[in-house]
């Protein structure tokens, strides 16, 4: 199987989670002056299967302008001082409700946009953008099984959303040891194509063992289903419920490490610049919006 190493994160990463473990549930509060506009209609609730079962989910099924529920996710905050979150990105990140909310329609929008004096990026200047990211580190968590989301994803030049897992031992093994599965990149210079990449020792950063899904048009038409299958000294990427890429110890580069037989965290995010994806230039679309359908964790029978 062909391998690429397109230039995802260095680290822009952060803390630890749990395996197939779930807290109490509770309710984000809080709204925005204004709502985006409602996405399509959302895709059903997830069939029957006997193969999977549904063990988590958050369906974002609440009322406009309300935030992500703080019984799964927390917020990462600022630009990761000296590094933009390892890559140089622009947008600073808050906890502020037009950063992330629901739209009232079961979607979660995260929204980057302009903004004067956001706060301090790593080149000693204001950020000119805010934007969020959101993980479940400490909340929800998987260590094998099957997770996946349904998103729309923005367009242009030097937009970067992610949907990703890090190992819950980031604090204490750093990255990559803690091991990093990217299960959806997407950067707005290549408008046909969402990327998935393993980084760990001996293959991270611009060395990550990745492989990018061609959909012929542009990705940010239209809904798409991202996922990766996690089994024992096996991880698959698919897209729309199609496998496009596995990896498996054997197959890492000599002398990389496997590092993922243990507990991982979800994230999303949207980023604005960095150095794979570019700066954003007069013809990005801002402000930038990923709508996020739904995101579930299953185990398998």
């Amino acid at each position: 199987m062909k391998q690429i190493t397109p230039t995802p994160s260095p680290w822009r990463h952060v803390l630890p989670a749990i395996a197939f473990v779930l807290t109490a549930c509770g309710g984000g509060g809080g709204s925005a002056t204004a709502a985006p506009a409602a996405a399509p209609a959302p895709a059903p609730a997830p069939a029957p299967s006997n193969s999977w079962t549904l063990v988590w989910s958050d369906e974002f099924d609440a009322a406009a302008g309300t935030v992500p529920k703080a019984a799964n996710w927390n917020y990462d905050i600022g630009n990761a001082e000296n590094s933009g979150w390892g890559n140089h990105e622009f947008q600073y990140y808050t906890s502020n409700a037009r950063n992330a909310q629901m739209d009232g329609s079961g979607m979660l929008v995260i929204t980057a946009e302009k903004a004067s004096n956001a706060g301090p990026c790593w080149n000693a200047k204001p950020c000119d953008y805010t934007s969020a990211r959101i993980h479940t580190n400490g909340k929800v968590g998987f260590t094998y099984g099957k997770v996946e989301a349904r998103m729309k994803l923005p367009s242009g030049q030097g937009i970067w959303p992610a949907f990703w897992a890090l190992g819950t031992d980031l604090a204490t093994a750093g990255w990559p040891k803690s091991g990093e599965i990217d299960i959806m990149e997407f950067i707005g210079k290549t408008p046909n194509t969402t990327y998935g990449t393993l980084h760990g020792p001996g293959y991270s950063g611009a060395q990550g063992i990745g492989k990018p899904y061609d959909f012929g048009k542009p990705v940010a038409d239209d809904f798409h289903t991202y996922t990766i299958i996690k089994r024992p000294n096996e991880i698959v990427w698919q897209v729309d419920g199609v496998d496009y890429h596995r990896l498996t110890p054997a197959l890492l580069p000599a002398g990389g490490t496997w590092v993922f037989e243990k507990p991982f965290f979800v994230i999303l995010n949207l980023a604005v610049g960095g150095d794979w994806p570019g700066a954003p230039d007069a013809t990005t679309p801002l402000p930038a919006q990923m709508k996020v359908d739904w995101v579930r964790i299953y185990k398998e029978n």
